[in-house]
């Protein structure tokens, strides 16, 4: 200190030179991993390592900040380590009924996403990120109770909340993704919709918004500008003494989709194809075929009809992606986009024909598939194709901006797959729909078993992603799918899930 002190070197001016520093240096590398600190504030930072010193600086600069950042690496012990590595920004940008399998840079040739395409470019890409189902024909509202908690939905089964059925939400006493974000140090911000949603967990974000009509939004012809206007409005009032943690909640592009003619007009309609496994209409019972969602078209599905609501899909999926390209072109506008983490996801996706099914109350993959983006500082460019639930999202942004992540969820960190230290995240997923449908996932295979109607659908990923080819009857395949339903009651056992299925014995 009295080092410091004889060289006239104000230590806030120190501190903010060799953060500079460390960040031109680290900045390809995780966030977690720019410097390794204790989470509680009472400890002390552990010394900088000579790689944080950045070797291209130049000759004068570093004849005038070398000295200084010796003398803090001789120092640093005694900073605190808020000082030394603020964490990152978090921007968590969450669709409502969006497929994983509608973005330009992922192969759509008729979406229009440039913001998401720019994110996809720079970013890191899930490929296998999955809503384990729902307790509700409305999936969004067990989605996203599942998604802030990091618990799957079986956990409040038993949980009475103050409005509504018993089951229904989770509670909101944590841990759960605001509660911690908060604890790390962050000021919490939510706007997003009204209904269908997780209200008691909602309310532990220190500023708690929501749309006025969730249907009347939607009817705008600009879905998402509301909540992206207010986004915007935050960013510009806030301190900046905290980084800021922003879920934004859309409720887009969930029907009714209605957008203004400028985008209806950019969407090439004769482009439009139904989906390679479209259907005229679900080969069975499925257990809950007169849901809301399925009566949006007739049954048999009239073609026409179904690309008239893809073609409304693509004009509400591009307005939604205007709006939020405006809430990064603010960040960039204020200097802060390069210190911000942006994840992009969905609480499930939808059918809209594919397997003669329009929304998301089934267990295929266009339902239960949702996009899982990560852009930001230390994120690298890449994809996986690791398995993982979207309630594995908040210990894995935890563990990104160097928080600890809760203990006693069901979620798991991915970090490690971002990281490129593995390739793998779960063997196996649990998806399930009310009582009438469960599901195991795996690299490889996909088992559906509908009790109900005592029908059982194999389907091989690798060389039948579509899902359209059923192997369960093949007798080659007797010891495959034996051991896919192992997988699956040990699954349910895990989860407390507690359905009986009918599974055959030969």
């Amino acid at each position: 200190m009295d080092l410091i002190r004889r060289n006239g070197l104000n230590s806030m001016y120190i501190r903010r030179v060799v953060y500079n520093q460390a960040k031109k240096v680290l900045r390809f590398k995780m966030i977690s991993d720019r410097i390794r600190l204790d989470d509680t504030s009472n400890k002390q930072a552990e010394r900088f390592s000579p790689e944080m010193i950045s070797s291209t600086m130049t000759k004068s600069l570093a004849g005038k900040l070398v000295p200084a950042i010796l003398i803090v690496m001789a120092w640093a012990w005694e900073l605190p380590a808020e000082a030394v590595a603020p964490r990152p920004n978090v921007l968590f940008l969450f669709a409502d009924d969006m497929r994983a399998d509608t973005i330009a840079a992922l192969g759509d040739k008729v979406a229009k996403t440039p913001t998401l395409d720019a994110l996809v470019q720079r970013g890191f890409t899930m490929k296998n990120a999955y809503c384990m189902g729902g307790n509700s024909g409305a999936v969004c509202t067990p989605s996203r109770n599942m998604m802030l908690s990091g618990n799957a939905y079986f956990r409040w089964k038993d949980f009475k909340p103050p409005q509504g059925q018993k089951g229904a939400i989770s509670p909101g006493d944590g841990p759960n993704f605001p509660l911690s974000m908060a604890a790390a140090g962050y000021e919490t911000f939510h706007h997003g919709k009204r209904g269908n949603t997780a209200p008691l967990i909602q309310a532990k974000f220190e500023h708690n918004k929501y749309l006025e009509n969730d249907q009347t939004e939607r009817k705008t012809g600009e879905p998402g500008k509301v909540i992206a206007d207010s986004a915007i409005d935050f960013l510009k009032t806030r301190s900046n003494q905290k980084p800021f943690f922003m879920y934004l909640a859309f409720g887009n592009p969930h029907d009714p989709r209605v957008a203004d003619k400028k985008y209806l007009d950019q969407i090439d309609a004769s482009k439009i194809e139904l989906p390679a496994n479209f259907l005229p209409q679900h080969p069975f019972d499925n257990g809950d075929l007169k849901v809301r969602d399925e009566q949006l078209a007739p049954t048999p599905r009239p073609p026409d009809v179904i690309k008239q609501q893809w073609h409304e899909y693509y004009a509400v999926q591009m307005a939604f992606d205007h709006h939020m390209g405006r809430i990064l072109d603010h960040l960039k506008a204020s200097d802060q986009l390069d210190n911000t983490l942006i994840v992009f996801s969905a609480d499930q996706g939808v059918a809209l024909g594919s397997h003669g099914l329009l929304g998301k109350q089934n267990l295929y993959d266009p339902s239960m598939k949702s996009p899982l983006i990560f852009a930001g500082p230390g994120v690298p460019k890449g994809q996986s194709d690791a398995l993982l639930y979207l309630f594995d999202i908040y210990p894995t942004v935890c563990e990104l901006v160097g928080s600890e992540a809760p203990k006693g969820i069901d979620g798991r960190s991915f970090a490690s797959v971002i990281s490129g230290k593995s390739t793998k995240h779960r063997e196996a997923l649990l998806l399930a729909y009310l009582k009438v449908q469960r599901a195991v996932v795996t690299p490889h295979d996909k088992l559906i078993q509908y009790p109900k109607v005592r029908i059982t659908q194999l389907f091989n990923r690798k060389t039948d992603p579509l899902e359209m080819k059923n192997l369960f009857e093949d007798p080659d395949e007797f010891d495959r799918w034996q051991d896919l339903f192992r997988k699956m009651e040990d699954l349910q056992d895990k989860f407390g899930d507690d359905l009986p299925l009918n599974r055959p014995m030969n």
